[in-house]
């Protein structure tokens, strides 16, 4: 008989997994999470060319029988006693550690095929495994990243907002990957209390915190010191909060970046707005280097490991699962959370 699961949120549709890079980790730690899974869950099937994952298992050696299912209602049904798999056929061979365009459509129809399943009610969340973007640019990608990818699909009037977590520290970030120049050069109030108000809302729906705490991190040192070491904080920073304040958000700061981090500060917030993608990701890892990238304000949940494809170490073996484990579980909380809100 097939153990009864007792995680958090049993009766949740299962999550849907993307494949990532077939050449990457994506399908190892895949396999490696299912075995960790199988127990207690969360339930999940990935979508995936079910071949690959049979080959990858044999020469890992990794005792995970494979299910083809055709429906994700079918996941529930088999996921204790085997991985279920949603086909996606790769169009060639796979050599691990050598990613080839070869397989770019078969990689976006896996997250095309898990946002549709999401948004029509058939799967609980959608959880991503690492993709390689300038492969996928070589096959005339035309999205910065999974997360604008992911908001297309969406609708194109959705702005994402990408937050960082760990069980200590939760990060978003005023500007996200552009130099330390540029961030400076594009920061603004109205992008503060966009990431602000976004991050409020999903705190408040998706992880069921009834009045967060947003505290907003300075851009210079000390804060700025009143203007002494910079005055982004006068003219922009300290501006965005009390626009939020007036909106009702639980913003706090300018706070100094050199301190907000301490362990003592730590449990006086919910989430950290960050000025720029070191200030607030050096924390998250030197805390937990097996975080979760969760992608805020899409009418779905999203969540993914939160680390790249590590094409060096594919097929050896020594992936690790930790990260994608945190985001099965965190996708499962937060889509839980997300119904209780509706209901």
């Amino acid at each position: 008989m097939s153990p009864t699961p007792h995680h958090v949120g049993q009766d949740s549709l299962p999550l849907a997994l993307t494949m990532g890079d077939p050449a990457g980790v994506g399908g190892e730690i895949t396999l490696k999470a299912w075995l960790k899974c199988q127990q207690s869950g969360p339930e999940f099937f990935t979508i995936a060319d079910p071949g690959q994952l049979i080959s990858l298992a044999a020469h890992l050696e990794l005792d995970v029988p494979i299910r083809l299912i055709t429906d994700p209602v079918e996941a529930t049904d088999c996921f204790y006693d085997a991985l279920p798999v949603l086909s996606e056929p790769l169009s060639g061979s796979i050599t691990p550690g050598q990613p080839t365009p070869e397989h770019a459509q078969a990689v976006l129809n896996s997250i095309t095929r898990a946002v549709a399943l999401t948004t029509a009610g058939e799967a609980a969340a959608v959880v991503t495994n690492p993709i390689a973007k300038d492969v996928l640019y070589q096959a005339g990608f035309k999205f910065p990243g999974h997360t604008e990818f992911l908001a297309h699909l969406a609708g194109d009037d959705i702005k994402p907002v990408m937050m960082l977590a760990c069980d200590r520290l939760r990060v978003v970030l005023a500007t996200v990957h552009v130099s330390v120049r540029e961030a400076v050069e594009q920061l603004n109030a109205d992008t503060i209390v966009e990431v602000a108000r976004t991050a409020h809302a999903a705190l408040k729906r998706d992880f069921a915190i009834a009045d967060p705490i947003i505290a907003v991190a300075g851009l210079n040192p000390h804060a700025g010191e009143g203007g002494a070491m910079g005055r982004e904080e006068i003219d922009i920073i300290a501006p965005a909060i009390a626009r939020l304040k007036a909106k009702g958000i639980n913003a706090v700061g300018p706070m100094p970046p050199d301190t907000m981090f301490t362990t003592k500060a730590l449990p006086t917030y919910d989430v950290a707005l960050c000025m720029y993608h070191d200030q607030g990701l050096i924390p998250v890892k030197t805390l937990d280097f097996n975080g979760v990238n969760v992608t805020l304000g899409l009418p779905f949940v999203r969540t993914s490991p939160d680390h790249g494809t590590a094409f060096n170490i594919a097929g050896t073996g020594k992936a690790s699962e930790e990260s994608l484990m945190a985001a099965l579980r965190v996708a499962i909380q937060m889509a839980d959370a997300r119904t209780d809100s509706e209901t």
